[in-house]
């Protein structure tokens, strides 16, 4: 389990990748989600903690294991080339196309890796590759988050406190103290990261989850405690966020 909380090198790792006929550049997003050129692909059977999400390690103290995941990628990429078989659009957001990604001179995908690392989870439905038993060898060795506790990125993304949790260190006698780390009331916001979400019933009318507020908004400031904390408007709304009605749209260069 990597000790720093919150490591040093925070700024979203910028690589350089091979494309066809051409040199693309790849911006690692978050654990399971890279941009290459002007695509962006979501690694396909795989899902890893939010960037903004929170775990507790092998000591029972929090850990910023959103933040450790996309690091994690960034590291194993390494500044070599990446290519990525096109496996089509997302079903889950309209702005990626799924994806199974290679650095140049490996055999192993970075999907298959991220899970044999205990960095992700094998996540289902998968399009192409399917992972269960590399996520199943990371959990009988306690490799990576396994080590911790953690909820599944998707109840993190939605909300749900009270679905399983994961991980050698979840204990079902301090099961409520450890949701209030996984689950914090004042969400800690990622380091460059200042879009608030909150959650939103009536964000669901439009197909949302939530609702988020930029800077400038006049909800802004009122937004003391957001369920989630983004980097940019476009990561909002890949996460099924859409915009607070009284922001007003940036203007036209």
């Amino acid at each position: 389990m990597p000790s720093p909380r919150f490591p040093l090198s925070l700024i979203v790792g910028v690589l350089l990748c091979t494309g066809p006929g051409r040199a693309e550049t790849t911006t690692v997003k978050d654990g399971n989600v890279i941009r290459l050129g002007e695509a962006i692909y979501r690694l396909d059977g795989i899902d890893a903690p939010e960037f903004d999400q929170t775990c507790i390690d092998d000591q029972a103290e929090p850990w910023a294991c959103g933040i450790e995941a996309r690091d994690s990628l960034t590291r194993l990429i390494g500044g070599r080339p990446v290519r990525c078989e096109d496996l089509g659009p997302d079903k889950i957001s309209k702005r990626r196309h799924v994806g199974v990604c290679t650095v140049e001179g490996e055999m192993s995908s970075l999907n298959q890796v991220m899970v044999r690392q205990g960095l992700a989870l094998s996540a289902e439905p998968a399009i192409k590759v399917h992972f269960k038993a590399d996520a199943d060898a990371a959990k009988a060795a306690t490799r990576g988050f396994w080590r911790g506790c953690f909820a599944a990125p998707q109840d993190f993304r939605s909300g749900k406190k009270d679905g399983e949790l994961s991980g050698a260190a979840c204990r079902s006698d301090r099961d409520k103290e450890i949701r209030a780390a996984l689950f914090p009331d004042n969400l800690q916001a990622p380091p460059n990261c200042a879009i608030k979400g909150l959650f939103a019933v009536r964000a669901h009318i439009t197909g949302n989850v939530g609702v988020y507020h930029i800077q400038g908004c006049p909800s802004y400031a009122g937004v003391t405690r957001p369920d989630r904390w983004f980097c940019s408007e476009e990561d909002a709304q890949a996460a099924d966020f859409r915009r607070a009605y009284n922001c007003k749209p940036k203007p036209s260069k």
